[in-house]
């Protein structure tokens, strides 16, 4: 049978707007020009911040005194998870060296990136996790200089679990700045950080924007847009389990898409009952942000097969994939398009996405149709080199030469052609010209 909806989205989830844009703009261009008085002043103006915008070590420590010592703990085990899964990563990303032919030998080096920018977001939560999961991310990749920012808690600056966080994951500095004019900080450099390399890390629809307007000089992780969940749910799944997995999702904001693909009827209706009765009891303002998610949307819809389902998968291309079905491991295989999977019941986003080891900075917007989320590929750069010795030039040269002349690239053919002259001309014998 056909992919039938049976709950269907009221509309697209909204990118970024041209006013978004052109104020943020404007903002750059302020920024760029009056440097980090500019930034101080819309700190005080749209962040409400009265205090240093570096945090010291002292303030830090102090902070973290506060921090009760079973947060502290958890916080070092989820740290550990997300830096050994970062540095196996790392382990993956080799230098190489190759000899295509006698005397033509080329490889490739993994260099990190100098500086980088990691924007760890606030307002409505406290994103402990975002802070190690792009932090400690950038150290295990051998970033040397690693600047966070985050927007202030109002007068309490940034949470003091926060501020353990970001110490423990290796940042160089913390800066307590939001929106634009934290984005700006490090791209520019301000307030002691050099410019940054890259910028990574979730926010809200300014930071994505200025993140976006900035690629090119800068490099960022990607164009981030409202998060997404995706489940897929056979007739094995718990339904409770499933609707649970939903809600938790939509708590992400008003513009957070959750979707559920099965083949059981029976599961489908109990879930388009059961999520907005979960929803009423999450306190606010959870309980209006996962409404609205829910509301407007949501999607709900029923397939035939379990080919069905992984079709609709990969159109939908979701950050999190969440699989509740039979036969994992066909699914592991089958499917192709998602920022993280997520296997078996037990496998819950939300371990992904607070301590589980995996990066939660994740395509959006069916962006994981083309990419991959956060990882330490993101702070290296992959170059390349060559070599060539006498062995390698007539073949080289000749080849080069022809090909130059049928690009009717005359110069780039000559440069091949001296190389070839000198190898033929004896030592001592000037070469004909």
């Amino acid at each position: 049978m056909p992919i039938t909806p049976l709950k269907s989205a009221r509309g697209d989830a909204p990118q970024s707007s041209a006013d978004v844009a052109d104020t943020v703009q404007i903002m750059l261009k302020r920024l760029k020009e009056g440097g980090a008085q500019v930034a101080l002043e819309y700190a005080r103006q749209l962040d409400g911040w009265q205090g240093e915008i570096t945090v010291s070590s002292d303030q830090i420590e102090a902070a973290i005194s506060t921090v009760p010592q079973s947060m502290r703990d958890d916080i070092r085990w989820a740290h550990d998870n997300i830096s050994r899964f970062a540095a196996a990563q790392r382990a993956t990303a080799q230098d190489m060296q190759i000899e295509l032919r006698p005397g033509l030998i080329a490889g490739q080096k993994q260099i990190p990136v100098s500086a980088a920018g990691c924007y760890v977001p606030g307002g409505r939560y406290t994103h402990i996790a975002s802070a190690l999961m792009s932090i400690a991310t950038a150290r295990e990749a051998g970033v040397q200089d690693i600047t966070a920012v985050s927007p202030p808690n109002g007068s309490e600056g940034i949470p003091a679990p926060m501020l353990f966080a970001m110490q423990l994951a290796g940042a160089t500095r913390i800066l307590t700045i939001g929106g634009v004019q934290g984005i700006a900080a490090m791209a520019f450099g301000m307030f002691g950080a050099p410019s940054a390399d890259i910028l990574v890390g979730p926010g809200n629809a300014y930071v994505a924007e200025a993140k976006r307007q900035l690629f090119g000089p800068v490099g960022i992780d990607m164009f981030a847009g409202p998060t997404d969940s995706l489940v897929l749910a056979d007739d094995s799944a718990d339904p409770e389990t499933v609707a649970t997995d939903l809600m938790s999702q939509a708590e992400h904001g008003h513009t957070s898409p959750v979707w559920l693909a099965t083949t059981d009827r029976t599961l489908a209706d109990f879930v388009m009952t059961r999520v907005p009765e979960m929803i009423a009891t999450l306190p606010e303002p959870n309980q209006g942000a996962a409404r609205a998610a829910w509301d407007d949307f949501a999607e709900v819809v029923l397939c035939g097969t379990r080919e069905d389902m992984a079709q609709y998968a990969d159109m939908k291309a979701a950050e999190h994939l969440h699989v509740q079905t039979r036969d994992l491991g066909w699914w592991r295989d089958r499917l192709r398009a998602y920022g993280s999977l997520f296997l078996g019941e037990n496998t819950t986003v939300s371990f992904g996405d607070k301590s589980a080891g995996p990066n939660h900075v994740l395509p959006t917007s069916g962006a994981a149709r083309y990419t991959g989320g956060l990882s330490v590929h993101k702070f290296l750069k992959t170059v390349t080199w060559q070599e060539v010795d006498e062995r390698a030039l007539p073949d080289l040269a000749r080849v080069t030469a022809a090909i130059s002349r049928e690009e009717r690239m005359e110069g780039h053919a000559r440069a091949a052609d001296i190389r070839l002259d000198k190898l033929s001309t004896p030592i001592g014998v000037a070469a004909n010209t």
